[in-house]
């Protein structure tokens, strides 16, 4: 059981793809916990399977390292905006932050909001500017953009006197000075060492701890993670859960679990200072307060970020309902998603009264979002999702909005069309500035309905070549309606089956979904019209056979690729009387009323 005075506790934080996970590697890799043959693989934090293919982080994790006679506690923190809500509790299990900045790109959106999330709580970040192995880096600039970031930030003296070096995740090593020589990660050990105070605790008082970390185990429950403020704590002993409540619940612990490189290990104690997950509590959420069951203390809450959009998620009603899905009834649905509130305190879940067939989802973002509907997905559940929409909040008597700081980077020649779409979608452009290489920087604060569903668009119109980032940036006062998508939709009319003939003679009408083969059902959406109205197909239609045959008289038709949609992409593209229906096997999007005649008398109001 280490003394608090050898024990450093560190978050990781950065802009997303500035290698915080490859650069915990090389730690990882140098601290000699795997054999020499033992093959780790890329990227070894990332041990969920929506992490590993979209390349970047979405849970914090924890790892602890032996470095001499030292503890060191580090946690790998998310990049992405949508899952700020992970790295803003993080940081009160830490003492300070290691904060990655690009050697090329410098300090981005995210970089700026982590870090002013750090200096808010008074920690004393360690700036470690990462890649300068690469082909254009300028770690000098990067440098003096990080120190004008933390005097505009408003960092106290102590703070802007930080401590700093250079390294380079991928290939493993560090050092203080660029002239040093390139050897191992053993530069960035001694500075966390020497930078990272202390933590605060004193193991002869009564135990206390805070959970900031919630995890659940199918054996053990619901686990408490955080920091042991002050005290020693054992398996067997008695504690008190206080929530918001303020009411004690008194439970024995029943397992205590720190880390120790990729695994967790189970120790019978712990004391101050240390890092620890502790099993054993009926139940428990963010904030609460364990303490010594003879000396119940209750810690301040801790306040989380709001929500900003949320999606219905209903039971699918399609024609092909259960054809690859098992769980398709609502009470699974329902299940499923209590259980990940649980775990996921970011996310918002509530179900209307007076539907029973509806549960409605609320998160950061359409990547928070859409990462739960993807393990669902996964889990073989079958369901429907709804456009997403904003939460409004009422302030003093008007209707708010929630408004994103986008940052957007794209060559010169593209920058007149960025600028007119933006300006559509009520984007206000707050700086805008051209680099001698021909890059155009701008910076706009747009509601965040306006931009969903747009990334794709920018992506078109830049040839790939444009970067585009945002950030929650607060409410404002409600901006008026904005116009829909520009292009209608293709519906089928029937069910059946599709085939090369009609996909050929329907393509000149506009973008195909489905290709020959594909089973469809009435009111499923097979494309998207050329024009904006929505447009009724028979995707189905077969060539009239006849009994002459003659060498030329049946052409060789050629049928462009259909365009497959990602769940985001879905998700944005949808309007809001349609769906999107999430089955194991395959995505499809559908009117809400699958019927023509129907719909046409809805539309009526009849």
């Amino acid at each position: 059981m280490p003394l608090p005075q050898k024990i450093r506790n560190v978050a990781i934080i950065a802009h997303i793809d500035h290698g915080k996970t490859t650069l915990l590697d090389s730690l990882l890799n140098q601290s000699k916990l795997f054999r020499d043959n033992q093959d780790m693989g890329e990227r070894m934090m990332d041990s969920y399977d929506q992490e590993k293919e979209r390349g970047i982080t979405i849970f914090a994790k924890h790892t602890s390292l032996p470095f001499d006679d030292y503890k060191i506690n580090i946690i790998d923190t998310p990049g992405h905006a949508d899952f700020s809500g992970e790295v803003e509790r993080i940081l009160g299990m830490v003492n300070s932050v290691l904060l990655l900045v690009d050697a090329q790109e410098g300090p981005m959106p995210q970089t700026r909001f982590v870090l002013s999330k750090a200096l808010q709580m008074g920690l004393r970040p360690i700036v470690v500017v990462n890649k300068v192995d690469r082909p254009h880096a300028d770690p000098d600039r990067v440098l003096n953009e990080t120190f004008d970031l933390f005097t505009e930030l408003g960092a106290t003296d102590e703070q802007l006197d930080f401590k700093f070096c250079y390294a380079s995740g991928l290939t493993g090593f560090a050092k203080k000075h660029l002239e040093d020589a390139s050897i191992d990660m053993r530069p960035l050990f001694e500075l966390i060492v020497e930078a990272v105070p202390a933590p605060q605790g004193d193991p002869s008082h009564p135990f206390l701890m805070q959970a900031l970390t919630i995890s659940y185990d199918d054996f053990v429950g619901r686990q408490a993670c955080g920091r042991i403020l002050d005290g020693t704590v054992k398996k067997g002993q008695n504690l008190a859960l206080t929530n918001v409540s303020g009411k004690p619940i008194f439970f024995s612990v029943t397992r205590i679990q720190s880390h120790l490189g990729l695994n967790k290990v189970e120790l019978d104690e712990a004391s101050a200072g240390d890092i620890v997950i502790i099993s054993g509590m009926p139940d428990v959420t963010i904030g609460d307060t364990l303490s010594d069951a003879k000396e119940v203390v209750q810690l301040p809450p801790i306040n989380i970020g709001e929500p900003t959009l949320s999606v219905e998620i209903s039971v699918n009603n399609s024609p092909f309902v259960g054809k690859s899905g098992k769980n398709v009834t609502m009470n699974k649905i329902r299940d499923r998603l209590e259980k990940e509130k649980k775990a996921n305190i970011s996310l918002k879940i509530e179900t209307d009264a007076n539907d029973n067939d509806r549960i409605t989802v609320s998160g950061r973002g359409e990547l928070h979002l859409a990462v739960l509907i993807e393990a669902m997905r996964r889990e073989s559940f079958e369901f429907s999702v709804s456009k997403p929409r904003v939460i409004t909040q009422e302030i003093d008597g008007v209707k708010h909005e929630p408004i994103e700081k986008v940052y957007v980077e794209v060559p010169e020649v593209y920058s007149g069309q960025v600028i007119e779409e933006l300006s559509r979608k009520k984007g206000e452009m707050q700086h805008l500035s051209t680099t001698e290489h021909g890059i155009t920087k701008m910076e706009f604060l747009i509601p965040t309905r306006g931009l969903m569903g747009y990334r794709n668009d920018f992506l078109t119109v830049t040839r790939g070549l444009g970067i585009l980032t945002s950030i929650f940036e607060g409410y404002a006062p409600w901006k008026g309606p904005l116009k829909g998508r520009l292009r209608g939709v293709m519906i089928s009319g029937c069910a059946g089956k599709t085939n090369g003939f009609a996909c050929f003679n329907l393509q000149e009408r506009g973008t195909l979904f489905v290709k020959p083969g594909d089973e469809v059902y009435e009111g499923m959406i097979v494309g998207e019209n050329s024009r904006d109205n929505d447009l009724i197909v028979n995707v189905t239609k077969a060539k009239q056979l006849t009994n002459v045959r003659a060498s030329g008289s049946d052409e060789n038709i050629i049928l462009t690729p259909p365009l497959q949609m990602t769940l985001e992409q879905a998700i944005n593209y949808i309007e809001d009387d349609e769906l999107v229906e999430v089955t194991p096997s395959e995505i499809r999007l559908r009117k809400r009323v699958l019927n023509e005649t129907d719909r046409k008398r809805k539309e009526r109001g009849l």
